[in-house]
């Protein structure tokens, strides 16, 4: 018997290191045949391992986000001074971040974006299907300004301007919170401007069969309306595969009705293939009301995602995409 203060070395035949620790903690515990516990805890921690990292991986995105603000406020430290009269302060800002999110997407998801010369070169409202994250749209954004210098504003959910730090990321880019004189005056300025109906329940409680819940949302068609300018239609090839969420639990359904907050948890992180397709544009016409101009938009939509993606969505599909070497034509 080796003593507390002995070498696990000393004596005739030494122990192994590995050895010795289950020894001394076994000592110090009290427990009998305690690598016997240590075995099955490091077998647990083998089989649950994968589990952790599908619903770790999603927080990647947040470290980008985060990291893009940190991004900001350096720049704006480096820059205010000799900027400071300057129309364009954020341009390069702007720039470095698109290439962040750019190089994100190429890397992870193997973006691609199809169908851009169906955007207008005036003002235009983009409606789009909203994934459990707002990945692709963000991966849009960043490379209609890499490749077409064209900045796209968009409308957020309110909680997102609660976000700690946000403010910075949210002002640069020209995030807005939805009332429809504020989108309707940033279209009639010329600008792009996309939004999902959808919004926060759709992406959290829509599914890989890829169900549009629009509810009796018709505000954006209004705007459309008032602003006259075309409705474009985008969608996004595999994006539920990327990131999926648990909506399908009841009772986070409740609680996130009662506290209108994306309390479900996110789990994936796949390297999915991504591809968005941008559809014809829906032209403005003075005589359509609000309600048939939605009609026709959810029409347009489901149209993109009956010809573009697979219902229902495959995870592992999704990923042996990414080795297809011929691009998928618009």
């Amino acid at each position: 018997m080796i003593g507390g203060n002995e070498s696990c070395t000393a004596g005739p035949i030494p122990m192994s290191y590995l050895t010795c620790l289950t020894y001394i903690l076994g000592e110090w515990t009290g427990v009998e045949h305690i690598e016997d516990y240590l075995s099955y805890a490091v077998y647990l921690l083998w089989l649950l391992f994968p589990l952790a990292v599908v619903f770790l991986l999603p927080g990647v995105v947040i470290i980008l986000f985060y990291t893009s603000i940190l991004l900001l406020h350096i720049y704006k430290r480096k820059n205010e001074l000799k900027e400071a009269y300057s129309n364009d302060f954020w341009d390069g800002a702007k720039q470095m971040l698109a290439t962040l999110w750019d190089g994100h997407g190429r890397i992870w998801h193997g973006y691609e974006l199809h169908g851009v010369k169906n955007i207008p070169e005036g003002p235009g409202l983009i409606v789009f299907y909203h994934g459990a994250t707002p990945t692709d749209c963000i991966y849009f954004i960043a490379r209609l300004l890499i490749e077409r210098k064209r900045i796209c504003h968009v409308v957020a959910d309110h909680f997102v301007f609660r976000l700690p730090g946000f403010k910075i990321l949210l002002d640069v880019h020209g995030v807005m919170h939805g009332p429809k004189e504020e989108c309707v005056s940033a279209l009639k300025k010329g600008c792009l401007l996309a939004i999902a109906p959808g919004g926060v329940r759709e992406a959290l409680f829509s599914d890989e069969m890829y169900t549009i819940i629009w509810g009796n949302r018709k505000g954006f068609a209004q705007v459309a309306i008032d602003a006259k300018v075309p409705i474009i239609p985008m969608f996004t090839q595999n994006v539920r595969e990327g990131v999926r969420t648990l909506g399908g639990i009841k009772i986070l359904r409740s609680l996130y009705e009662r506290i209108r907050l994306p309390v479900v948890p996110l789990y994936g992180g796949f390297p999915v293939k991504l591809r968005t397709f941008i559809g014809e544009p829906i032209p403005y016409e003075p005589n359509v009301t609000a309600e048939e101009l939605t009609a026709k938009t959810k029409a347009a939509l489901q149209a993109l995602i009956e010809k573009h993606q697979k219902i229902p969505g495959n995870i592992f599909r999704a990923l042996m995409e990414r080795f297809q070497t011929q691009k998928k034509d618009d």
